[in-house]
């Protein structure tokens, strides 16, 4: 095998294995698994956020009410009230770090 294909193989492996760790900054998670019912400014006025009558994010009140440690299992494991899922839980998706990083993201919204 010519060493210039061994670099460029060894170069696609290192990159593939460097991808599997990379943690997405908050605002791509936010985007990717929260935006479409929480709203992209928190303030949760999307279809979804309306229905379920979400809390806006941007209230001050919500937030001094919301405890991180709460937001990050709720986060992980998700909302379940009266039996019925409210919201999924992201632990499959999303790195403990990354959960930590979007509670702080979240924080940023209050007015």
């Amino acid at each position: 095998m010519k060493t210039s294909t061994k670099v460029a193989l060894t170069s696609l492996a290192l990159s593939l294995g460097t991808g599997v760790a990379f943690a997405a900054p908050a605002a791509d998670n936010w985007d990717n698994h929260c935006a479409s019912c929480h709203g992209t400014d928190g303030k949760a006025q999307t279809k979804m956020g309306k229905k379920m009558k979400i809390r806006d994010y941007t209230d001050a009140k919500v937030q001094a009410e919301l405890k991180d440690e709460d937001m990050i299992k709720a986060t992980a494991d998700g909302v379940v009230v009266d039996g019925k899922e409210r919201m999924k839980g992201y632990k499959a998706e999303l790195s403990a770090d990354e959960i930590k990083d979007l509670v702080a993201y979240i924080r940023k919204f209050k007015a």
